[in-house]
């Protein structure tokens, strides 16, 4: 898989989505179809999301240790890699040293 570097013919929520303190930043972005995507940065932190849809997380920048919902072996993820969270789970994630950057594809 190829790391996205632009998208065009999008609108961009310019509100960001802060969660965790700052700790993690995204914006929205929707394409002409409605699909919709997030683009942001989780800061050196140790997190857990919960997930209503399915997502994809492409690393675009930096890396991550992530722990899915249920298992007990964590993965490391990086830019131009990317991971599967099934819809109505969770993941842990661990960022250290640099900011991980990301898009998240909605299921």
């Amino acid at each position: 898989m190829s790391t996205t570097e632009k998208i065009d013919g999008v609108a961009v929520t310019t509100k960001a989505n802060v969660y965790f303190d700052g700790k993690c930043v995204s914006h929205t972005i929707t394409f002409a179809d409605g699909t919709r995507k997030s683009v942001g940065v989780i800061m050196p932190a140790a997190l857990t999301f919960n997930t209503g849809a399915p997502e994809i997380m492409e690393g675009v920048g930096g890396s991550c240790r992530v722990r899915l919902k249920g298992e007990t072996e964590w993965k490391t993820w990086g830019a131009g890699q990317s991971f599967d969270v099934p819809g109505n789970s969770s993941f842990d994630i661990e960022v250290s040293g640099e900011p991980y950057h990301y898009i998240c594809h909605f299921g």
